[in-house]
């Protein structure tokens, strides 16, 4: 992958962009032009799209066996393993991810994801056959929705962008992607391999831009579908868009989940738990387990592992295997996540690790201090609103009634964790949050189990055969009997 790009990806073809604008690629780390890529204009998002549309209706992609669209992304899935470590590095320099993280989550993560759809694919009931009342058959199709827009955020982008790509391809739909600015390297390095997998004409493009392009590209008629991952008023603002003219979406947002810290828990062993299920990316994940409800008898010692734990954290160069906790992406970011900090304070949680400023050492790159809150009130907005930080906030309860109450207490339903010594209540509890995934002494998503959000977390699931549902349209055909 080159660092400076020329030409945008339409149709499955590198072309000249439309316009002259260019998207620049700082380092979160030294702050450091590291590359650049052309910003797609309007224009581009209707030749992708009228690309995506020809290929779709006309094309031969959708009209393929199953089998032979498996075969072809299988290719891609070969040439996507070869390069993990080149892909990990990339992301590394692109968002700030500790490098340690990016060989786990941003290479090998998306790779094992991409094996897991195409063999769950294999097995898929993409037609069935049932019986009538009247004695006849009825046939239940599952047929390509058609022309997807996948819009990806740029915190762990290729396992967001394959979350959506795969899953259309297999179904036989064509896609228009538009990757965050922050992150189109490898969005790019991906469509590198794409081509070299052989894919037909017009099946995939790969538009970096900012919102107004990803608002024409939502609104663009011949879309017969969005996939969106990112903040929750995005996400409203694209169901509103695409609820006005029944345009199929799926939206995977926020969230602010909880970990829920029975009395029987070995509090040395849940600190080492909430190390990755707390900090992963440098906080900057939806699934972070951002609240620990502590109970109230044993407040004083879940405050002092996690303390422990935070101030312990290495925070540095991300492409140190050493660092555990990163620069932020940007320097919005940074301010984003520094404001929180100090209303934290404000508020009135006390600051147990961290608090505001940089970290020691670090005079550059777009760094803050991982900070712990205690003192917590589920009320405050430190714990009701997403960070999206190296922050964590430990809030009290008296019942294990209370601490579901609590978990519950939010707008956001995405994930969550239980952790005890007790697995079969540790699994009552879970069962009575309400997320969409939850986990019971660690957190962290199943690639053939379905992912997404209760409530303000989004609509739909990715992940899992419910993943490939969510780019099909159900049809049934019927005989009579005889």
């Amino acid at each position: 992958m080159k660092a400076h790009a020329e030409s945008l990806f339409v149709g499955g073809r590198w072309v000249p962009p439309s316009g002259d604008g260019r998207i620049e690629v700082r380092s979160p780390h030294t702050e450091e032009v590291i590359g650049s890529v052309p910003e797609a204009t309007a224009a581009d998002v209707d030749a992708a799209v009228h690309a995506a549309r020809l290929a779709f209706d006309e094309g031969p992609w959708p009209r393929l066996p199953v089998s032979e669209r498996i075969a072809c992304l299988r290719r891609f899935a070969d040439l996507y393993g070869a390069r993990l470590d080149e892909l990990a590095d990339l992301v590394t320099a692109e968002i700030g991810s500790p490098i340690t993280f990016s060989k786990l989550a941003q290479s090998l993560a998306p790779s094992m994801m991409i094996t897991t759809l195409l063999d769950l694919a294999s097995v898929h009931p993409w037609e069935e056959r049932r019986p009538t009342a009247m004695g006849g058959q009825s046939i239940v199709r599952r047929l390509p929705v058609g022309v997807v827009a996948a819009i990806v955020p740029w915190n762990v982008p290729q396992i967001v962008l394959m979350s959506k790509l795969i899953p259309a391809l297999l179904a036989g739909c064509t896609v228009v992607a538009k990757p965050a600015p922050e992150s189109p390297l490898d969005a790019f390095f991906a469509a590198e391999l794409l081509e070299q997998a052989g894919l037909p004409e017009g099946t995939v493009s790969v538009l970096p831009a900012g919102r107004e392009v990803g608002e024409h590209l939502v609104r663009h008629p011949g879309v017969d579908k969005v996939a969106f991952t990112g903040s929750t008023v995005a996400g409203r603002r694209i169901g509103e868009i695409c609820g006005a003219s029944l345009k199929r979406f799926s939206l995977e947002l926020g969230g602010k989940s909880a970990a829920i810290v029975l009395d029987d828990a070995d509090l040395d062993k849940t600190a080492e738990g909430l190390r990755f299920a707390s900090f992963l990316n440098s906080g900057q994940a939806c699934a972070a387990q951002t609240r620990v409800l502590a109970p109230r008898g044993r407040y004083d010692e879940v405050v002092d592992a996690l303390s422990s734990m935070v101030g312990d954290l290495a925070v540095g160069d991300p492409a140190d295997p050493a660092t555990e906790v990163g620069p932020l992406v940007a320097a919005r970011q940074q301010d984003r996540v520094e404001g929180y900090i100090a209303l934290g304070a404000a508020e009135g949680a006390r600051v147990v690790v961290g608090g505001p400023g940089r970290p020691a050492g670090l005079d550059r790159g777009w760094y803050v201090r991982p900070t712990l809150f205690a003192d917590v009130d589920n009320a405050m907005r430190v714990a009701r609103e997403e960070i999206f930080g190296p922050v964590l906030c430990v809030i009290p309860y008296d019942t294990v009634d209370d601490a579901v109450r609590l978990a519950n207490d939010s707008e956001f339903g995405l994930a969550g964790s239980v952790w005890t010594a007790d697995r079969e209540q540790g699994l009552e509890v879970a069962g009575r949050v309400r997320t969409g995934t939850t986990a019971v002494n660690h957190y962290a998503a199943d690639f053939g189990s379905p992912f997404g959000g209760f409530k303000a977390s989004g609509v739909g699931r990715e992940y899992g055969p419910e993943g490939l549902d969510e780019y099909v349209e159900l049809q049934s055909v019927s005989t009579l009997p005889g």
